[in-house]
């Protein structure tokens, strides 16, 4: 696969920017976002030290050159230096049209639609510059707000995935939806 860049203007809205992380960021941003979302990629909060979260930068940017994954900062459009969130297009598989979306928003940045605004920017982006056909997103079952955050954009619930993903020393069930081209609700 071929490197994936990012946009030339930030994906923005009046609501959220979505830019490129800064590598010095990181660490703060995913130590700062602890308890903050259902966490997937991070199953052991424990886990989550400076260190760690270098390292998941580096592998997201691995990632990114090898077209597999794009990860944005969420930042207001007023403040760009404050991030309040984060998300990625990712699993991009190209040759099929299929790719996943996800995110997290500060504890203290939600109830802004702040989510809702950064899946629809992403996914306009998926649709449009990386000619994806499919875009799925997953949550746990009692994410009720990340069920929202789909419903709102459009996505069809499609089933739970029973023990899908590692957590937290077992196994966890997933809630999946997805969105096709030409489906995605905007305002």
């Amino acid at each position: 696969m071929s490197e994936l860049r990012y946009p030339d203007r930030p994906l923005a809205d009046e609501v959220v920017l979505l830019r490129p992380w800064a590598e010095l960021e990181v660490p703060a941003a995913l130590l700062a976002r602890g308890e903050s979302v259902d966490q997937f990629e991070w199953p052991d909060e424990a886990s989550i030290t400076a260190r760690a979260a270098r390292r998941f930068f580096l592998e997201q940017e691995e990632a990114r050159r090898r077209g597999e994954e794009l990860h944005f900062a969420f930042v207001e459009p007023a403040s760009p230096a404050r991030v309040i969130g984060g998300g990625s297009l990712y699993a991009i598989e190209r040759g099929h049209g299929r790719a996943s979306v996800g995110y997290w928003v500060l504890p203290e940045a939600r109830g802004h639609g702040i989510a809702t605004h950064a899946v629809r920017l992403l996914a306009r982006h998926a649709f449009a510059k990386l000619e994806i056909a499919r875009l799925e997103l997953t949550c746990g079952p009692d994410n009720e707000a990340s069920q929202r955050v789909a419903e709102h954009c459009g996505f069809t619930r499609e089933g739970v995935l029973r023990g899908h993903v590692p957590y937290r020393g077992g196994r966890r069930d997933t809630v999946m939806f997805s969105l096709l081209a030409g489906e995605l609700l905007t305002p």
